[in-house]
């Protein structure tokens, strides 16, 4: 496993090292010299590795010392491409100097590269020698730099890969499902508890939150709650998030309230409604009085409010103070085990390709009943199968079956799946999620912005970054080792997911043995740490810290944190900063001199600024503020990082560059622009607004809210062949609606005051669109002509004053999901409903004209369209 999290980080810098030679001037002959003995290093790992596995603890060591020489490799080269980009940024005749001479300070960087690179190669011959005393064999045959071609690696399965793992486990528990909301919604008044008791693995998480998203269960309570417990919790931290779920409170003074105000707060809201709290993964007896302790939180109204409980042990249920209904959660019969295992070992769709599908059967029910009825066990051995469609390698499973207990059996399913993970990329991505909270719901898009910048993710001719990340999702869902959260309607792609805590333990222990990442979590007294003074950990993920300084490795390469006030060291080598719900201290006047950073991400943090020094980050491909408060205004000096990918900001003083700046032409690889700027007075005219925007012709995300955006903005997309999504909020008056936008366009989102034109004539020609959300048109008729919007599927207009809605038959044929909202003008629903195919959500809100005597109305109930109906706006 040691080559998964040390191979990457050599081809990177063995391939930096190719590509900058021409940059180093009288230390190239080192560097050629410094890329040869990496490639030589890369030949030791593949016996490490297997050495590692058997508890060659000698070898363990040699193997960390291999990682820390390669990046100090990165570094030192780096350092050097850095100097090269920064001088070539220089105006006049200085930078003249410095682009056709050596500055002395760029000659005594140099001689320091030079020194540097001597060290390291030092370095490099006592790791040969170290190496030959542990007999560790030279493996010639993969020296070379690792070339990677996605479509070969990851199989091409094209059945519908993005089932989520709760629809796969339910399979199994549609009685207990119909039971614990049956109990959950009965008649009883007072306040009980349900809880469901099983072992790890075993489902009773998937149950819960099927039964806690059902619509049965949310229509009866008013107030729902989700909090995980685990075996380390402040309860205080629960308490403050269950307060932030059932009142929407994320004020700033939430942070200062007592364990006494919140557990009040939280009691007197309550008390009001019916209300249903989850506590999930409850370890230790006492959680409900410890969240109890200083008031009563969660009162008995005698209204039929409910607690949910899970647990792995039976002591926890007994112990909840009121009347409890204690459900265990069976495991699984041989028959629905084998209804699990098959559809995700052999889908339909691969069964027409399988010669010998009965000998494939016959094998996989023997090793569906081993897995002894575990629904965690079975989707991530059938995933792995899948990918292994073989009757010798599924004969050689069951015969090398591990004789041991569920938690271990489990262990060495997770090892095999891991291990047999395509390359040492897809297998970094996965230990990678050792770096998030458990049970945290991850953005796939955020995802692949963090793995991009820790260059986990390989440059393939022909695809762009985002697209091979994307992949590797798929293949990671595919086998089951993350489950599938959310899909996008607009791209078709998973956009979010969560891992089992299981899994999420596993990459925990794995990532702290091979010191890939240290966890530090101050809530449970202590932290992760290395599993040898000698491993030095380059990536720190932290929580729940406060008023600390955070203690790394000054050589750390990744930081991830969630809730917490900290102060930042100095970090020279950073490449990733994410920050979630936290303060930083010090931030401003250190973020300027970590040159090696990729990904900046402060979401929902407390107020920054952003220095000018930000323009230093020669290397930053991301930069995401959102929800963040900006103090000041975005340095202009961002928009000269030619690097860029994707800029997130919100609530920020934002002033771009004059239009005749060449700052412009810097940006070839920006892809996304999110800005809300909502009331933020801008000091630009709206003219440089959209010469500034207009520049960015490879962008596919554009995004922009503010009040009165320049009607000229709605014409520049034409010249922006890429864009997939664009999000517009708000315009004041649109009075002409332009005729062409581009083709490749999957979402439309545009809010204005008024729209003057009929918008349908012109966006119902576009071949790719799938989601379109209007607000304002002002017109008293609208028209949908035939074979229009032949891809959309969702459909949402807001505030339109149009009395009749003329709709051909043939248009929007595969829309399925219509919402009107404060359409008062539109006393009938248009006929032309009654004939899109695919229609089965109506939402109607605001809209008291819309009788239930509407014809079309009744005629979509017969059709089994589900209608809602809201007095408000939906």
């Amino acid at each position: 496993m040691a080559k998964s999290v040390v191979s990457a980080v050599l081809s990177n810098v063995s391939t930096l090292a190719v590509q900058e030679t021409t940059l180093l001037c009288g230390v190239t002959r080192e560097v050629e010299f410094l890329k040869d003995d990496l490639n030589s290093l890369q030949g030791f790992l593949r016996d490490a590795d297997n050495k590692q596995r058997m508890g060659d603890s000698g070898v363990s060591i040699l193997v960390s010392q291999i990682r820390d020489a390669a990046y100090e490799a990165d570094n030192v080269i780096e350092a050097v491409e850095y100097m090269h980009r920064r001088n070539r940024l220089k105006k006049g005749f200085m930078g003249a100097i410095s682009r056709y001479a050596r500055l002395p300070t760029d000659l005594s960087t140099l001689h320091k590269v030079g020194f540097e690179i001597k060290r390291i190669r030092r370095k490099i011959s006592e790791i040969f020698e170290r190496a030959n005393r542990l007999k560790i064999v030279l493996d010639l045959s993969h020296t070379s730099i690792e070339k990677i071609d996605v479509d070969d690696e990851l199989q091409q399965d094209y059945g519908p890969i993005h089932q989520k793992f709760e629809d796969v486990v339910m399979v199994g528990f549609e009685d207990e499902y119909k039971e614990i909301v049956g109990k959950l919604v009965d008649t009883k008044k007072s306040l009980g508890a349900i809880s469901i008791v099983a072992m790890g693995g075993a489902g009773k998480i998937t149950l819960a939150r099927k039964v806690y998203t059902s619509s049965r269960v949310k229509q009866h309570f008013g107030t729902i709650a989700w909090v995980t417990v685990s075996q380390k919790y402040k309860g205080i931290d629960l308490l403050k998030d269950i307060m932030k779920q059932i009142m929407g409170d994320t004020d700033e003074s939430t942070s200062k309230l007592s364990e006494h105000e919140v557990g009040q707060k939280i009691h007197d809201f309550l008390l009001q409604t019916r209300y249903l709290v989850v506590l999930d993964d409850v370890w230790e007896t006492d959680t409900w009085e410890q969240l109890n302790r200083k008031v009563k939180a969660f009162p008995d109204a005698t209204n039929g409010s409910r607690v949910l409980l899970t647990t792995r042990k039976e002591d926890v249920a007994n112990h909840v103070q009121m009347a409890t209904y204690i459900h265990h959660l069976k495991k699984l019969d041989e028959k629905k085990s084998w209804e699990i295992f098959s559809s995700k070992a052999l889908p339909p769709y691969k069964m027409s390709v399988i010669c010998d599908v009965d000998e494939f059967e016959k094998l996989g029910r023997k090793l569906a009943k081993k897995c002894d009825g575990l629904p965690l066990a079975l989707a991530v051995l059938g995933g792995y199968l899948s990918k292994n469609l073989n009757v010798e390698a599924w004969s050689n499973i069951l015969l090398d079956w591990p004789s041991t207990k569920d938690g271990q059996m489990m262990r060495v399913i997770l090892a095999r799946s891991y291990k047999d993970l395509p390359n040492h990329y897809l297998r970094s991505c996965f230990l990678y999620f050792a770096g998030f909270p458990e049970d945290y719901i991850i953005s796939v898009s955020d995802l692949i912005e963090l793995w991009i910048g820790e260059s986990f993710i390989p440059h393939i001719r022909n695809h762009q970054l985002e697209e091979t990340a994307h992949k590797y999702v798929k293949e990671l869902a595919q086998r089951s080792l993350v489950q599938v959260v959310g899909v996008s309607t607009v791209h078709g792609r998973i956009e979010a997911i969560r891992i089992h805590d299981i899994l999420h333990d596993w990459c925990i222990e794995e990532a702290k043995q091979d010191g890939f990442l240290c966890a530090i979590d101050k809530t449970a007294g202590h932290a992760y740490t290395p599993s040898s003074d000698n491993i030095i950990s380059y990536r720190y993920q932290f929580q729940t810290l406060s008023g600390d300084i955070l203690t790394t490795t000054p050589n750390a390469r990744s930081l991830l944190g969630f809730d917490a006030t900290v102060s930042l060291p100095e970090l020279r080598f950073l490449r990733v900063l994410c920050i979630e719900e936290s303060k930083l201290q010090d931030f401003s006047s250190l973020i300027g001199g970590c040159i090696h950073l990729r990904l900046l991400r402060l979401k929902n943090c407390g107020p920054i600024t952003l220095p000018s020094s930000i323009g230093n980050l020669l290397y930053l491909q991301t930069i995401d503020v959102r929800d963040t408060p900006l103090l000041g205004h975005v340095p202009k000096s961002l928009w000269g990082i030619s690097t860029l990918r994707h800029v997130y900001l919100h609530g920020a003083w934002f002033s771009p560059p004059p239009p005749t700046s060449s700052v412009r032409r810097q940006q070839k690889e920006l892809q996304t622009i999110d800005l809300n700027l909502g009331n933020v007075i801008t000091n630009f005219h709206n003219h440089d607004m959209v010469v500034f925007f207009s520049q960015m012709n490879q962008l596919t995300n554009f995004s922009l809210s503010k009040n009165h955006i320049p009607k000229e903005l709605i014409c520049i997309f034409a010249n922006m062949p890429h864009l997939v999504d664009i999000y517009l909020s708000k315009f004041g008056v649109l009075d002409n609606f332009p005729t062409e936008f581009p083709q490749s366009l999957r979402r439309l989102v545009l809010c204005a005051n008024v729209i003057i034109e009929d918008p349908m004539p012109s966006l119902e020609k576009l071949p790719c669109l799938v989601v379109l959300e209007l607000r304002g048109y002002n017109g008293e008729t609208m028209s949908c002509c035939v074979e229009g919007f032949p891809r959309l599927q969702e459909l949402k207009l807001v505030d339109f004053l149009t009395a009749e809605w003329r709709m051909e038959d043939g248009a929007m044929p595969k829309l399925f999901h219509l919402t009107l909202q404060e359409c008062e003008k539109l006393r009938k629903l248009p006929e032309g409903l009654l004939h899109l195919p695919s229609l089965s959500h109506l939402e109607l809100g605001a809209m008291p004209q819309i009788s239930e005597e509407d014809i079309t109305l009744k005629g979509l109930w017969r059709k089994g369209c589900m209608v809602r109906t809201h007095a408000t706006s939906v």
